[in-house]
């Protein structure tokens, strides 16, 4: 369940702020932006189905598209403590953004559809992807990342600045375990455990593809860890320790992906597999070759980790560099 709020602002935003010209488009936006109003790369529509609490989570994420994955986890309310801080943020905003519309809402996954690497962090932050509407964009870390990226080939441009700016990923997707901004950059597991189900959805369906993980510190090594072991992916127990470098070879048999009616942990709650026959990820695994999926760790590119040399950007090539390669 999410954290306990008497507050009811989540289920009845305040209205938004006056509309604010988009920095690429020159289109105005309100702050939080609502969904299908033309801001770029917004997947979601007035008539997109809301998560009003976990349940609806669990409901919405099973069986969606990638496409209405991202749409629909983009217009969630299921954490009332999540949604008032990012309307909140994007209401007040930061004074060096006082010009720009804000998102103000959960941050979906992004880039190819089919990728064979998925970068996962913790969450978007207050004045990066929930002003950008895109993850790791607007901020150092995303500065860090895509640098990178591009670097080792696997962007377009160095630079995420705004949805819309362009950047294209080549067999990359990126996405957040948690999506929404959170305050003090920590989600409370409750709210960690609700969002689950999107991410654990988006993995389901790139899984054909995908032959590593690159996981931005240790919350996000736990994440991706715990959504590849319910989408079928043979992960140890004890689970493998994070580290920066840190590689862990998983097996992945998608014929005994569903070993149905199997169970899989979520934090404290379990789910399994619903009448339709589908894993805890919401997809019935299709047949194919076993085939390894490589996880790597790195140290989150946060100012603190870069400013003090922890992470260097020759540190950071060399993860996405051998995730590239797996």
């Amino acid at each position: 369940m999410p954290v306990e709020d008497t507050n009811t602002s989540a289920d009845r935003p305040d209205p938004p702020v006056e509309p604010l010209p988009h920095p690429v488009t020159g289109v105005a936006f309100s702050s939080p932006v609502p969904p299908g109003t033309g801001w770029p790369d917004d997947e979601a529509g007035p008539d997109t189905p809301v998560a009003a609490g976990p349940e609806d989570v669990a409901k919405l994420a099973a069986g969606a598209s990638l496409t209405e994955v991202a749409a629909r986890s983009s217009v969630c309310r299921a954490c009332p403590r999540l949604v008032r801080w990012r309307e909140d943020v994007a209401a007040t905003k930061r004074r060096s953004f006082a010009g720009q519309p804000y998102w103000g809402r959960p941050t979906p996954g992004w880039g190819d559809p089919e990728p064979r690497v998925m970068v996962v962090g913790l969450a978007p932050a207050a004045n990066g992807g929930n002003r950008t509407g895109r993850i790791f964009t607007g901020d150092r870390s995303g500065d860090w990342l895509f640098a990178a990226l591009h670097r080792v080939g696997l962007a377009n441009q160095p630079t995420s600045e705004h949805a819309g700016d362009g950047l294209r990923l080549a067999g990359v997707r990126i996405a957040a375990a948690v999506r929404c901004a959170p305050p003090d950059n920590k989600p409370s597991p409750a709210e960690r455990d609700t969002c689950a189900h999107w991410i654990d959805r988006e993995v389901a369906l790139v899984l054909p593809t995908l032959r590593a993980v690159v996981a931005l510190g240790s919350f996000a090594w736990t994440a991706a860890l715990g959504t590849l072991a319910r989408a079928g992916v043979e992960v140890p127990r004890p689970r493998p320790k994070f580290g920066h470098g840190a590689e862990v070879r998983l097996e992945y048999r998608p014929d005994e992906a569903a070993t149905g009616p199997g169970e899989s942990v979520v934090g404290e709650s379990v789910v399994g597999e619903n009448a339709a026959g589908e894993n805890a990820a919401g997809t019935v695994p299709v047949a194919g070759d076993p085939r390894s999926i490589t996880v790597i760790g790195s140290y989150h590119p946060s100012q603190q980790n870069t400013f003090t040399g922890r992470l260097t950007a020759d540190m950071l090539d060399d993860v996405l560099a051998r995730a590239a390669a797996a």
